[in-house]
């Protein structure tokens, strides 16, 4: 018998443990401003974390689609909406002076759809947590090269650590971001993506500071609908206090989404930061290229553009990979079955 050519003999073999003794779960910081599409995809990483799939060692807050103090208190009631009220959370480093308002008027002014009084209480105490700059920091100084970062809103928090220290975001296995918009038009200028304009001199940070970086822009995130539909298929399959919020989240997102013509007519909202659940574990869904890009820092008409240069020319320097096709069909199906997990009694 011969393997890659050479010849197999019993001295070529070794011991193999059993496999599930070798296999660790990604560790995972979500640093994230909820914000309804937030929720679906913080709902999403604990039904994987459920499933022994992912290990979440933190949720990071950010200041975005409304204030940090809100934002914390809706990750900390989604948290034990989905039953981890245990995992560490951090409270979001603010921004002095943002570029854009916040997307209360998309997402609700608690930004839970106006309906986070129906959530359970928030476990953790904002006025006591750490900012999310230092449990980033101390999260990947214990696991250097093992943390995967979701970073599903403004970059404020990884922006704040590598200042504070040097390099921290080199020790990250990887940095997700759902955020830019390079062959589309953005959702609150004519070029800029929300999560970038809000503070570019932070993503100009995170994108020169490492080489670690996948991005999931407008690009394919505006392909992911989730409808009323998908909604009424989570209700029928259980019924319970995680399965109303979904149900009623899912009608205010709608609404909104069709007021502000976010989806060309189509009933249903854009769950944007799922892609970024979706890179992790359902990788075969999205297609990349490799690029070197950067951020608008000073463009009058042109702040908080993501670009990256497409002509044949040499290059150096490259830092992300940039998603530029997506199966929205399988990625869809993928969250949909994994939250009726989530939702089981």
């Amino acid at each position: 018998m011969r393997f890659g050519g050479r010849e197999s003999t019993p001295q070529n073999f070794r011991k193999i443990q059993n496999p599930k003794s070798k296999i660790e779960m990604t560790k995972i910081i979500f640093d994230t401003d909820p914000g309804g599409d937030d929720a679906f995809a913080l709902l999403w990483l604990q039904s994987l974390a459920k499933q022994g799939k992912a290990e979440l060692i933190a949720v990071t807050t950010a200041e975005g689609n409304i204030n940090s103090k809100s934002t914390f208190i809706n990750a900390s009631k989604v948290l034990s909406l989905g039953g981890f009220e245990q995992v560490e959370l951090g409270r979001g480093v603010t921004v002095k002076n943002p570029q854009a308002a916040d997307a209360a008027h998309i997402h609700g002014m608690d930004g839970m759809g106006n309906i986070s009084n129906n959530l359970p209480a928030a476990k953790h105490d904002f006025e006591k947590a750490v900012y999310s700059d230092d449990l980033i920091i101390d999260k990947l100084n214990a696991y250097p090269g093992e943390v995967s970062i979701l970073a599903v809103g403004p970059l404020t928090n990884l922006a704040a650590a590598e200042t504070k220290s040097p390099g921290i975001l080199e020790k990250a296995k990887e940095i997700v971001i759902m955020g830019g918009a390079f062959k589309v038009p953005g959702n609150v200028t004519t070029h800029a993506e929300f999560n970038i304009f809000y503070n570019p001199e932070a993503a100009e940070k995170v994108f020169s500071s490492c080489n670690n970086l996948v991005i999931l822009p407008l690009d394919i995130t505006e392909k992911l609908l989730f409808t009323p539909e998908m909604a009424e298929d989570i209700m029928s399959s259980s019924q319970n206090h995680l399965t109303q919020f979904i149900s009623d989240l899912c009608d205010f997102m709608t609404e909104a989404n069709l007021r502000y013509r976010q989806t060309r007519g189509f009933k249903g909202f854009l769950v944007h930061d799922g892609a970024a659940v979706a890179y992790l574990f359902y990788p075969e869904t999205l297609l990349f290229c490799r690029a070197k890009v950067d951020v608008e820092t000073q463009g009058k008409h042109t702040l908080g553009k993501t670009f990256f240069d497409e002509r044949f020319i040499a290059k150096k320097d490259a830092n992300s990979w940039v998603a530029l096709e997506v199966d929205k069909e399988g990625l869809l199906a993928s969250l949909l079955e994994d939250i009726k997990f989530l939702c089981m009694d």
